[in-house]
């Protein structure tokens, strides 16, 4: 297994539109899929594309932490191939984002509140469930990476648009804008 370098915003990678994976149980694939687990852990994020790993393929994992955005359990290591979102509703939520590819920075970006999502897991099973709240939002950015979109091209107000220790120091200053 190795840890793999991550593309960062400006690549071309990023704003390509990925190729759908043809073969979820290909050997270069099961080894792209090890190789992403070891690198989100040791980014410590909660989502990776694999265009972000300079792969233009329709691919992502993604977890939920227990405890966090009001999950009690969490949701474990889930990859999924050549997703399919479909919004189950108009209404729509903003919350802060970060990304990989953008190291340092987070924004307020508006996401659908419930989506259903469909597509392959890593055990070529389908996958056809509806989310919402943070894993909803989770799989919305990785599938966007999915589609050469990164979180700046969703925001609709770039004042909450900044760095990390900036927000995380004044949350009220900014809410209340």
């Amino acid at each position: 297994m190795a840890i793999l370098k991550i593309a960062r915003m400006g690549h071309p990678v990023l704003l390509a539109k990925a190729l759908p994976v043809e073969d979820v149980a290909a050997p270069d694939i099961r080894f792209l899929l090890r190789d992403m687990a070891e690198t989100l852990d040791d980014a410590g994020g909660v989502g990776l594309a694999a265009p972000q790993v300079f792969r233009s393929l329709r691919l992502f994992i993604y977890h939920v932490p227990a405890g966090r955005a009001g999950t009690d359990t969490g949701v474990p290591l889930t990859a999924v191939f050549n997703p399919v979102l479909t919004p189950l509703s108009e209404d729509m939520e903003m919350g802060w984002e970060g990304c990989l590819s953008i190291p340092g920075l987070r924004a307020a970006v508006p996401r659908h509140a419930h989506i259903r999502l469909r597509g392959l897991g890593a055990d070529g099973k389908e996958i056809d469930k509806q989310v919402s709240g943070f894993e909803a939002r989770i799989i919305q950015h990785e599938t966007d990476h999915l589609d050469g979109l990164m979180y700046p091209m969703r925001m609709k107000d770039f004042r909450y648009f900044g760095f990390n220790e900036e927000t995380e120091r004044f949350p009220l200053e900014l809410e209340a804008l």
